[in-house]
């Protein structure tokens, strides 16, 4: 890297801690603030503090962890679910987009975001049935 990074990091990690089953080695972070915009990484089942995996099997339980991870990141970035601009949500199985985003939709009434849903293959660890991520803005 060069020049001086102007961008605040929240919750920087070593993909070898979080994913110590992969051989892997990726200095990432939680989020991203680059000037009044905020970038949160796809957001899983998992609680933040402790990487213990959350609602395992359920994927409205999932759900709900995954927008307080969401609210609680971007808290600490200066945002709020209010101020989410664009979403993008990963579900392993279309079953689960009715319960899912009954789920994401009570908790960002009335924000009107830009959404994208995809059915993908599977996610980083088989346990997680949802993953969300999002670019809001500080106001």
């Amino acid at each position: 890297m060069t020049g001086q990074v102007t961008h605040k990091r929240i919750r920087c990690f070593n993909t070898r801690d979080t994913y110590p089953e992969q051989n892997l080695d990726n200095d990432l972070c939680q989020a991203v603030v680059a000037g009044q915009t905020v970038y949160v990484r796809g957001q899983v089942p998992q609680d933040l503090d402790t990487r213990e995996n959350v609602a395992v099997g359920d994927p409205v339980g999932q759900a709900e962890k995954v927008m307080d991870n969401i609210e609680l990141l971007l808290k600490e970035a200066g945002s709020e679910l209010s101020h989410i601009c664009k979403v993008t949500v990963y579900l392993t199985d279309i079953r689960y987009r009715e319960a899912t985003y009954r789920v994401l939709g009570r908790r960002m009434k009335g924000v009107f975001p830009v959404f994208t849903g995809l059915v993908v293959v599977a996610l980083a660890r088989p346990e997680w049935l949802i993953e969300v991520d999002v670019i809001a803005v500080i106001p």
